[in-house]
């Protein structure tokens, strides 16, 4: 089983949340966590103002709308909104990774590893479609930055193969854009909250450059409550592994 969130992912609340309203007064709080509040608001607010409106059409000030926040308060905590994307970008898909990477740990080995990671990547996703659709498809429209920490955070997912059997050089990016594919397509057509659909057919996808077909197929069946799948068939079933 997936471990639950230990931070809420931005788009999972509404940027004017009342349980984050900030009181004022003798007894209001202190400075750092009125910012601390104030940037998860925002956090919240342009994920859900830039799944709504794109990324070009989002304005600074119906993101300080969404959050309940003032422009200065926006503009003490950020350069501008490219600034906001890139740090509600990198927030969000910091939580998944360290989601994923738990998941890997967990598991027996490298296959349940890898599968458990994906899991977890579809699940979150669909859990959050705002989420899903601010950093899968519009941060194609948020800049060369942008884009850059996307080609980053695609590299990072090499980490759930370093245990698998080796493959030509290559074909674990080729994998991990086959996947992210996949996934852009079920988001950019507002069908988010059924990527967990996927997780059999990735998972053949995945493994099947490793472990060869047949075996791979394993994945395509999945026990009741879609937690594991059935056991790997024997060793020496080779059909389509690279050597």
């Amino acid at each position: 089983m997936t471990k639950p969130v230990l931070s809420p992912l931005p788009g999972a609340r509404a940027g004017r949340d009342p349980a984050r309203a900030i009181k004022r007064g003798p007894r209001s709080l202190p400075p750092e966590v009125i910012a601390a509040t104030q940037r998860e608001r925002l956090f919240d607010a342009l994920v859900h103002t830039v799944a709504e409106k794109g990324y070009v059409n989002a304005r600074v000030s119906d993101i300080c709308t969404a959050a309940g926040v003032t422009r200065p308060a926006f503009y003490a905590l950020f350069a501008g909104k490219e600034d906001a994307f890139l740090d509600t970008y990198r927030h969000g898909t910091g939580v998944v990774l360290r989601m994923m990477d738990e998941a890997y740990a967990d598991a027996a080995d490298w296959r349940a590893g890898a599968r458990a990671a994906l899991k977890v990547l579809l699940d979150v996703l669909a859990s959050v479609p705002a989420f899903a659709a601010m950093a899968i498809v519009e941060i194609d429209a948020a800049g060369p930055l942008a884009r850059r920490d996307r080609t980053e955070l695609l590299g990072r997912f090499s980490r759930f193969f370093k245990e698998a059997p080796e493959v030509p050089e290559g074909l674990v990016d080729t994998v991990v854009g086959g996947v992210y594919s996949t996934i852009y397509g079920y988001v950019s057509a507002g069908r988010a909250t059924a990527l967990p659909e996927l997780l059999p057919m990735l998972s053949y996808f995945m493994m099947a450059p490793f472990v060869g077909r047949d075996a791979a197929a394993t994945e395509l069946t999945v026990q009741a409550g879609g937690d594991r799948v059935v056991a790997p068939c024997a060793a020496s079933d080779t059909d389509g592994v690279f050597h």
